[in-house]
């Protein structure tokens, strides 16, 4: 879904009255598996398949109300070779994208391996140090970092039995580590009651390294013990264009 700000004469917010809301974002990550009888297909039959998917990709991507980013997992995760980090304006068009993806020549050997539905809203925890620093995470731009790593998260019911001020204790420390790190880009989005998660949490980074060091040091604090799943974890490589992205099958 592209912001508003895009377009010409556009302030880039939905309105309510005279209050200014952002637009709902739904997120979706589709993790696919590829079927290793397509690459005993002729390379013409290959090709095919993969500009077919490519082009289902880009149109979409194209629209004003959705936005659509490749990774490949080659090389990295067994059970997942491309990921499509998907935002729009309903849980309908990615059931119509998708529809007509694994109808394509090289869908038709995708298998989707998992999927996660979710939608952005600003967090209910205050950063202290920088209040505001929670609005960008109410409308998510993504794709400015070479990696992303996705994994679905769960809290213990009894996290949720805690009072809100204790609750809070242990999130400044959370994000006191996280500031530590400005090169991470945290991304969380909402679950609770439309997927089996409760949280989707996306991270972007250029240095692979610095968020190694992050969830190193944040299985280290008061609020991890309160961490029911937090896996799979996904590696994801950036690609900018799609069909770079298909090209690493």
């Amino acid at each position: 879904m592209r912001p508003r700000s895009a377009r010409p004469g556009s302030t880039g917010t939905e309105t309510t009255g005279e209050k200014p809301t952002l637009p709902t974002q739904y997120i979706n990550f589709s993790f696919f598996k590829l079927d290793p009888a397509f690459r005993r297909l002729s390379e013409e039959e290959q090709q095919r398949g993969k500009e077919e998917f490519a082009a289902v990709v880009k149109e979409y991507h194209a629209r004003n109300d959705m936005m659509v980013l490749s990774y490949s997992t080659i090389g990295i995760r067994a059970d997942v070779d491309l990921v499509l980090w998907r935002i729009a304006k309903d849980v309908e068009s990615f059931q119509e994208m998708t529809h007509r993806l694994l109808h394509t020549g090289l869908g038709k050997y995708m298998e989707l391996s998992y999927s996660y539905l979710s939608i952005s809203k600003r967090s209910i925890y205050v950063d202290k140090l920088d209040p505001s620093h929670q609005n960008p995470r109410t409308y998510i731009i993504p794709g400015q970092s070479k990696y992303l790593f996705v994994y679905p998260f769960i809290k213990t019911r009894d996290w949720y039995q805690l009072s809100f001020p204790a609750r809070q204790g242990m999130m400044d420390e959370h994000i006191q580590v996280g500031g530590k790190y400005p090169s991470v880009k945290l991304n969380t989005t909402y679950s609770f009651g439309i997927d089996d998660q409760e949280f989707v949490v996306a991270f972007e980074t250029d240095e692979i390294k610095d968020f190694l060091h992050l969830v190193q040091e944040l299985r280290e604090t008061e609020a991890s013990r309160y961490t029911l799943v937090d896996t799979p974890m996904f590696t994801c490589v950036s690609h900018k264009d799609i069909i770079d992205a298909l090209h690493t099958l």
